[in-house]
């Protein structure tokens, strides 16, 4: 016998979760929004069972399912608050990819779902649609669950003004299909995942230098540098302007570009290279410091070209420049003031942005928009700064996060935060990082999410997407946290200021609703009292 039943995107499904009963679900959406629900299937059979699943509207809606994949994760994440979602399941299989199926295996006693995205175009009329949702299976099983959709007279605006970035590994895809950087068969690759990071409300990550985070990495850097008998440099933009093109013809509309110093603290420059099938054609050495007259001499050759190219693509006001990442403590201060110095004597017309939660470089406007972790993010508002925000592997506990265990609501309450604490954007640093920490390695993540670093590094950080055959398989966070900013984008549409009473529950990144019904009063809210 299976047991079937609906459930929504705001809670996980384990293979050992125990079945429900819901055969009729109602969902509340705007124009323009894409929703998600689960399709779940219960064998309680001594034999396995497959299971099909096949979905039908009445209205204009673009429904996609997909098969909930589970990957085995060796333990909790550390600091785990005590209502932690699935800690009874962990270690164990955890609900995350969403395999591009419709039908999968039921072991015994075992629990699969589906996850049932729809997309509801600007143009749909408005009213409620049926969403028809039919299990089939072995010895005639059939069985079909209702969904209700009320589409409101309301369009969701996209959210701009609002950047979101999150890092992006273009060694991981060659390392991975087994391509080199940036021949004709990596265009190929590449352009499905960045038409997933801008689907997924992300601005693209552009690696005109090989990124100087997180380990040494292969070369790969987009801009062609060399050298003429007489000591210029010569750069050829050329691969930069097909990656941004093509990431404009794959909706792309921000764009991040690499550090250029490294990674906490700004002591010596980036790796710059000659060629990137050569490891060791570096423009200098490594431990060259960050302000000697090599790089500096280096820096204002290629700054003014950098700014024509910038100028003539349009792409001034639309992009995010760093200097290095994370600096903390007074050493890291002072690289940091000398490394900005010369960045505002060489390119004054460069805004930057960077993770930095010492509040100092604040008080100096050594940067131009700190992105400050969420712990963090109160202190600078206090003194009158308004920041970005990022969460990496910590803080965890009570805090907002998006690792493998945190619970969905969680995730799903990002822009609702956003929006009430008056963030200025959000920055994460792992969209594909599929290597062992710090290394060159290539990791499967279907079998090991933390980098192998853990408990330092959380399960579910290093990525959000799982490479797949054709393209990114996408992770049920990755899914979730792209709605959070549609709610964000929709509080904006409607008008909603941070402080309206609606919002009052919410009350910093650590303390806030984590409740699955909170979420759906205040959009009902929204879309029937505000729409």
């Amino acid at each position: 016998m299976i047991i079937t039943w609906l459930q929504t995107s705001l809670e996980r499904v384990y293979p050992k979760s125990k079945p429900r009963q819901c055969s009729f679900l109602g969902i509340d959406a705007a124009l323009g929004e894409r929703i998600s629900f689960q399709a779940c299937a219960h064998n309680l059979d001594s034999v396995p069972k497959r299971v099909c699943l096949d979905v039908y509207s009445t209205g204009e809606l673009d429904l996609k399912v997909r098969r909930v994949g589970y990957v085995p994760v060796k333990h909790l994440n550390a600091d785990a608050e005590p209502e932690w979602e699935g800690a009874e399941f962990i270690p164990g299989f955890v609900p995350d990819p969403l395999l591009p199926e419709n039908s999968g295996v039921l072991g015994p006693n075992e629990t699969h779902a589906f996850w049932i995205t729809a997309s509801i175009p600007e143009s749909a009329p408005t009213g409620t649609k049926d969403v028809q949702v039919r299990f089939s299976g072995e010895e005639c099983f059939t069985e079909v669950l209702n969904v209700r959709v009320c589409i409101h007279p309301v369009v969701c605006r996209p959210l701009e003004g609002f950047p979101v970035v999150h890092w992006f590994y273009a060694d991981a895809l060659c390392d991975y299909y087994g391509v080199e950087p940036y021949e004709e068969r990596f265009w190929h690759i590449v352009r499905p995942y960045m038409e997933d990071v801008a689907e997924h409300g992300s601005g693209q990550y552009v690696p005109i230098f090989t990124p100087p985070t997180d380990g040494v990495k292969r070369p790969h850097q987009l801009l062609k540098v060399s050298r003429r008998a007489d000591g210029k440099y010569e750069f050829d933009f050329s691969d930069v302007r097909r990656w941004v093109h093509l990431a404009r013809s794959c909706g792309a509309k921000l764009f991040e570009w690499t550090h250029l110093f490294t990674q906490w603290g700004a002591k010596h420059p980036i790796r710059v290279y000659y060629s990137n099938r050569d490891p060791s054609s570096l423009l200098w050495p490594p431990e060259t410091e960050a302000t000697s007259p090599v790089y500096v001499g280096f820096l204002s050759q290629f700054l003014p070209r950098f700014y024509e190219f910038l100028s003539s693509e349009n792409l001034l006001d639309c992009s995010l420049f760093h200097i290095s990442d994370e600096p903390h403590g007074d050493e890291h201060l002072e690289n940091y003031r000398r490394a900005r110095t010369i960045i505002r004597d060489l390119a004054p017309w460069m805004k930057t942005c960077d993770a930095i939660s010492d509040v100092r470089f604040a008080r100096e406007n050594l940067t131009d928009v700190p992105v400050a972790i969420i712990s963090s993010a109160q202190q600078f508002a206090d003194e009158g700064f308004k920041t970005m925000v990022y969460f990496c592997c910590g803080p965890r506990g009570r805090y907002l996060n998006r690792l493998i265990d945190t619970p969905l609501v969680k995730i799903r309450m990002s822009g609702w935060l956003f929006h009430k604490l008056n963030a200025q954007g959000f920055l994460h640093w792992g969209y594909n990082y599929w290597y062992r920490s710090q290394t060159q390695e290539l990791i499967d993540p279907y079998t090991e999410q933390s980098g192998c670093a853990w408990p330092g590094w959380a399960y579910g950080d290093p990525f959000v997407v799982y490479p797949g055959p054709g393209g990114p398989i996408d992770s049920i966070r990755w899914e979730v946290f792209s709605e959070s900013l549609q709610d964000q984008a929709l509080l904006r549409t409607l008008g909603v200021q941070p402080d309206d009473e609606m919002l009052a529950d919410i009350v910093s990144y650590e303390s806030f609703p984590k409740d699955p019904l909170w979420i759906q009063s205040k959009r009902r809210q929204l879309l029937v009292g505000l729409g």
